[in-house]
């Protein structure tokens, strides 16, 4: 995997290069610092009280970066924005009760009724609801736009355009767009861009290097890494676009666990070398797939077959281990015989732990600007296990699902 390291804020001049692990391993809270502890203690508040009636009164003014009620955080909420925040190379971060939270937070913190937002025709699902079921109910109007729209994004533009979501990779079909393109214009036209970055992390892909204004983590996955979380984040370029965001969170009652801050805040510890072994085993993996006749195509930018590679090579510091696959199309039969045989690979929902998933992803993902390829589309997460074994599992369901064909 490629080098993780970066300028520490101020620049090479001013401090010397610190690599990103680093930075995490020594990541913690004011109050473990000053007892010499290694990790921050786990704060559990609602009410916080005070000295004076002049603090109490004047409370508020520390929403932004103190501790003033429960609901708003405590330290170890702090803690892990800030350890997120060095990552992404933002202002501050914002954590949320969960990746989908984050994704409506930032959205519903900048558009209102008559707003217009632009979309990208490979988001998630659950970003795509958010938009058509609750964002246009309250009078805000959604367009989707092509992956490889570039700077054409351009002539989508409409006066009410207000903001622009980005997905990198896109969900299901792993499609790269051209982020600093699309940002550029945006800049230019005063419109705030937010990015879903899941699938890359900061440690692989900063969007805020590239322009976007809110960078967007489920910190359920990667982050975590264990399977055990519902976490997410919202990391601002500005100061400006922080308090919107901090101040939206809090209307809306957004909440989060200080031991589930804690465990995510853990879990960076061993980001890297656990994004270096779940890359490593999806190399192996896609290549494996791609030599069975059944597979139509694989779908992951790190092959140089798939065509966001040299948008991947340029822009991204390695890759996760999430990745697609096209088969032939199955039957039920097929699938019962190719999936329910399965002994490593589990039927599951998320990613990004330590446990290697395979689920099928049809009916095909909802497209409005693009056609999604015919077949039995596979959504594979190449976890923790040893990769021998796990291509003894594909053998045997590859074995399954023939003979399935032989009998049909």
């Amino acid at each position: 995997m490629t080098n993780f390291s970066f300028d520490p804020p101020g620049g090479r001049e001013e401090a010397r290069e610190v690599s990103r692990t680093t930075t995490l391993l020594r990541s913690t809270s004011p109050s473990a610092r000053g007892a010499g502890l290694l990790n921050p203690p786990v704060h559990r508040a609602s009410t916080i009280v005070y000295s004076t009636v002049e603090e109490y009164l004047s409370r508020h003014s520390r929403l932004y970066d103190g501790v003033i009620y429960g609901l708003y955080g405590t330290e170890t909420t702090y803690a892990l924005a800030s350890a997120i925040t060095e990552l992404e190379r933002g202002y501050q971060a914002v954590i949320t009760s969960s990746g989908t939270a984050a994704i409506t937070l930032s959205l519903a913190a900048f558009l209102k009724a008559g707003d217009h937002l632009l979309v990208i025709d490979t988001a998630y699902r659950s970003t795509r609801r958010f938009c058509e079921e609750t964002l246009a109910n309250y009078g805000v109007h959604v367009s989707y736009f092509p992956h490889d729209i570039g700077d054409g994004i351009g002539a989508l533009v409409q006066p009410n355009t207000r903001m622009i979501f980005l997905e990198s990779p896109g969900s299901l079909t792993f499609e790269l767009p051209e982020v600093r393109a699309v940002t550029t214009v945006a800049r230019a036209r005063g419109i705030i861009t937010a990015l879903d970055n899941t699938w890359a992390t900061p440690m692989l892909f900063r969007p805020i290097e590239h322009g976007v204004d809110i960078s967007i983590a489920a910190a359920t996955k990667y982050l975590s890494g264990h399977s055990d979380v519902m976490l997410g984040s919202i990391t601002a370029a500005t100061e400006e676009v922080y308090k919107q965001l901090k101040d939206t969170a809090a209307r809306w009652g957004n909440s989060v666990s200080p031991d589930d801050c804690y465990l995510v805040h853990r879990g960076l510890r061993t980001l890297d070398v656990r994004l270096d072994r779940h890359q490593r085993t999806a190399l192996e993996l896609t290549g494996w797939f791609a030599k069975q006749p059944e597979v139509r195509r694989v779908l992951y930018p790190a092959l140089p077959s798939d065509p966001g590679h040299a948008i991947w090579r340029r822009d991204f510091d390695g890759a996760s281990g999430l990745f697609g696959v096209l088969l032939d199309p199955m039957s039920a039969a097929e699938s019962a015989a190719f999936f329910n045989g399965l002994k490593l690979f589990k039927l599951g929902a998320s990613w990004g732990g330590f446990e290697s998933l395979m689920v099928p992803a049809w009916p095909p993902p909802v497209r409005n600007c693009s056609v999604v390829e015919e077949g039995a589309l596979v959504r594979v997460h190449a976890g923790l296990e040893s990769v021998a074994d796990l291509i003894c599992d594909l053998e045997d369901a590859f074995a399954r699902l023939r003979a399935a064909r032989d009998c049909a």
